[in-house]
């Protein structure tokens, strides 16, 4: 039998929601290491099969590190005599927003993908450079 029929609609809801795979959602979420050094913050990324083509870093206004992944896994098979009744492809995205502390230096952030790790290095704002950024305001 292809299809399952039921007579009443509300029990089959509840089927198709109860054996939906939740193990997929965890799946493609990156599992993330945070490491605080003397001199800076790194951010590490479980992200087995992508390359530095595949992965987005922006600050946005908010002063968020938004982290956004897309990796699309296409297998095209070309064959006369294949006619697909179901083809699925399947398309990994993720995209985080992390929230930057006050003391990283901005300009010098830095992200490499090595061996299936995405490593973003997050230098914090030095004594001398905090004294530069601070103003003094002229009351007149």
């Amino acid at each position: 039998m292809l299809m399952r029929k039921s007579q009443d609609f509300m029990p089959a809801l509840f089927n198709d929601f109860l054996d939906w795979n939740w193990s997929n959602v965890a799946d493609t979420t990156p599992r993330m290491n945070v490491i605080e050094n003397k001199n800076d913050y790194q951010l590490e990324f479980s992200v087995p099969g992508l390359v530095k083509e595949d992965v987005q870093l922006t600050i946005d206004t908010d002063n968020n590190l938004v982290v956004e992944m897309i990796k699309e896994n296409k297998n095209e098979h070309k064959d006369e005599h294949r006619h697909y009744l179901r083809r699925e492809f399947s398309t990994e995205q993720f995209r985080q927003l992390i929230a930057l502390p006050d003391d990283i230096h901005k300009e010098a952030i830095e992200a490499k993908v090595e061996n299936g790790v995405l490593t973003v290095t997050l230098p914090k704002v030095t004594i001398e450079e905090k004294k530069q950024l601070a103003q003094t305001i002229e009351v007149k």
